[in-house]
């Protein structure tokens, strides 16, 4: 409890020190409770959890605004509403421990009804301090200096505390101990230590007589101040370990948001609100008026800790990062690669403008494919020259005199200028697939234009790039529609595998023994493939072990390799989009890759021409492919799962 000690300088360092630190835990706490309330507030752990930070922050809160009041009546009503914090920490403690030690597979009505039972206890006491003097009263002997009087009944509240406390240490150990997974394991010794640190830091030892008496000012502030460092430390630990519960995003990008939120809210106000504390108590070191001295070092200090942290961001996702850190700088620069139809259509206008100018002529515009049909992409200049091409072109006519260009990208002659209507058209092609991805044309100032070869090489240069960022777009919706196709799969694994991590020991032996779990269930899929007509490695292959092909047995004459096909082709199967199969559409080229490569068997030349791509192209491809599949036979596991459990009965239990 901070306390106004009017003496020496360390006495108003550590005065000063004690408030920033306990309304920094006001920020901390209230700042983590708004995240878990944002983000978690499904999982029974993070509601316990949330419950716990509300008690905490309030008894923080309630200390500074007892440092800053200035009448002794104020004081008295703050300290009694601080117990609403402090009757009920321990109720909160055993309530986030059930709830912890329930993830393990361990639920318990008994440990459910202690739960109430101390909110109720907790509820009492709060009764009682309001209306009575039977828990405590205080003598307050200044606006800021109070001392707690136990009542008749403090000891056995306090009793009740640390017992209480004590019970919640006791079943997050136990937690631990049924903690399977080594990151488990340690999330839980983090909680075992941080969950005492609330009832280390709430408990009012400083207003006890013998405390207050017993102990110089200087020693009760240096023990406020580190208790208060320790709820900070322990409350962002807490956090951090409840930010994983029932979540099914992946771990790397939870510690991702929770770090970068505690740098960006709680670390950050507590820097500002340090400043504003101690700007003033060396306003005349300064030489200038307060408030012009803190609104000057309160911009500086938020724009310099912004830029710290941008300087210190590759540092802490090294760290947070460590083993998958190539991969997360790949993606994280992907938004920066990645083609909108904005960036799409600003590239190409540019590209536009650049040929006007160097051509000297009034207009040009960009056709191309979009969904089977031919439309205005950009255009510089009047509309109607890319309209009235539009109308009269005949797209079959043209394409044969296209395909004619042997030129390489980046080369350009003066012949292959097509000249049609006035305008002089290029092609524009995609290198990989010699496809023709759409037309670039150019307000004809004469008949056929004669560059020179500095010229051509300009516009060949320009050419390419329409070229690139057409190709480069099309490519990008191969990938996104293959993306759309397996987000039902994605989230599916994701809950797979928070499921995986919160199983209870007998569950867990049963997701071990399953193969659609594990980290390199593509490559068994991929196998299966490979021997799906009578390959020596079908026989052996760990799907057999999978509830889908248990369960095909009987329907294929209980030979484990029929029935193994059987399940492959149902998952093959599944992926076929609706509607007319095409060979030449992306939203069927996972079902014919599958379908033409491993259910018919052709080679992969044939099936590479067959689908209008090159052979590398296809390996690419495939690869999404048999991903995808693997995610089409974890859901079907999924569903299997549950078919078996609805069959079982309420009364049955996994």
């Amino acid at each position: 409890m901070p306390l106004s000690i009017p003496g020496n300088w360390l006495s108003a360092t550590l005065i000063l020190a004690d408030l920033v630190l306990a309304s920094a835990n006001v920020i901390i706490g209230f700042s983590l409770l708004a995240y878990i309330l944002t983000h978690n507030l499904r999982s029974p752990v993070a509601q316990a959890f949330s419950a716990l930070l509300t008690f905490v922050t309030i008894v923080y809160a309630a200390d500074v605004v007892v440092s800053n009041v200035i009448s002794a009546q104020a004081t008295l009503a703050w300290l009694r509403f601080q117990w609403l914090g402090i009757a009920f920490v321990p109720a909160a403690c055993l309530h986030f421990s059930d709830a912890l030690l329930a993830t393990t597979g361990s639920p318990s009505r008994r440990r459910r009804v202690a739960v109430a039972l101390a909110y109720a206890a907790g509820l009492v006491a709060v009764v009682l301090v309001a209306v009575s003097e039977l828990v405590a009263t205080y003598e307050v002997h200044g606006p800021t200096q109070a001392r707690l009087v136990g009542g008749p009944l403090f000891v056995p509240f306090a009793l009740f505390f640390f017992g209480t406390v004590a019970l919640a240490v006791f079943n997050v150990f136990r937690a631990r101990q049924r903690s399977l997974t080594t990151s488990s394991r340690r999330r839980m010794s983090y909680l075992t230590v941080a969950i005492l640190a609330p009832a280390l830091g709430v408990f009012p030892y400083s207003q006890l007589e013998p405390v207050y008496h017993g102990l110089t000012p200087n020693w009760l502030l240096a023990l406020a101040l580190l208790s208060n460092v320790a709820v900070a430390v322990m409350t962002v630990v807490s956090a951090y370990t409840v930010a994983y519960q029932g979540v099914f995003t992946p771990d790397r990008v939870i510690k991702h948001n929770l770090v970068h939120y505690v740098l960006r809210v709680p670390l950050l106000g507590s820097a500002i609100l340090a400043l504003m504390l101690v700007v003033p108590k060396v306003e005349a070191i300064l030489g200038l008026p307060r408030d012009t001295a803190l609104i000057f070092t309160t911009i500086i200090g938020i724009v310099l800790f912004q830029v710290l942290i941008e300087k210190a961001k590759p540092y802490i996702d090294r760290l947070i990062y460590r083993q998958d850190r190539e991969q997360v700088d790949w993606i994280e620069k992907l938004d920066t690669r990645l083609l909108t139809s904005g960036d799409l259509q600003q590239l190409l206008e540019n590209v536009l403008i650049a040929l006007c100018e160097l051509l000297r002529v009034r207009s040009g515009f960009v056709v191309a494919m979009q969904e089977g049909a031919l439309e205005v992409r950009v255009y510089c200049g009047p509309r109607e020259v890319a309209d009235r091409f539009l109308k009269e072109m005949d797209w079959h006519e043209l394409l044969p005199q296209f395909e004619q260009r042997t030129a390489p990208r980046g080369e350009l002659h003066n012949a292959d200028f097509c000249l049609r209507d006035g305008c002089w058209l290029l092609p524009l092609r995609d290198s990989a697939r010699g496809s023709t991805l759409g037309i670039l044309g150019l307000e004809a100032t004469n008949g056929q234009p004669m560059l020179t070869p500095e010229e051509l090489a300009t516009v060949a240069g320009y050419v390419g790039q329409a070229e690139l960022a057409l190709e480069d777009m099309h490519l990008q919706q191969d990938v996104f529609a293959a993306l759309r196709q397996i987000e039902p799969e994605i989230e599916e694994l994701q809950r797979l595998r928070t499921e995986r991590r919160a199983a209870s020991p007998p569950r867990l032996e049963k997701l071990e023994s399953n193969p659609v779990y594990a980290a390199d269930f593509p490559e068994v899929v991929r196998d299966a493939l490979r021997n799906l007509w009578g390959g020596p490695r079908l026989t052996d292959s760990p799907l057999l072990r999978t509830r889908l092909v248990r369960r095909t047995l009987a329907d294929n004459e209980g030979q484990p390799a029929r029935a193994l096909r059987a399940v492959l082709h149902q998952g093959i199967e599944r992926l076929r989009p609706a509607g007319e199969r095409t060979y030449t559409s992306n939203t069927w080229l996972v079902y014919n890759i599958l379908e033409l490569r491993y259910v018919q068997g052709k080679q992969i030349r044939e099936v590479a021409d067959r689908l209008a791509m090159s052979e590398s192209d296809f390996y690419r491809k495939q690869r999404g492919a048999i991903q995808q599949l693997a995610a089409a036979l974890v859901t079907m596991e999924g569903e299997q799962v549950e078919a078996e459990k609805a069959a079982e009965g309420p009364d049955k239990r996994v």
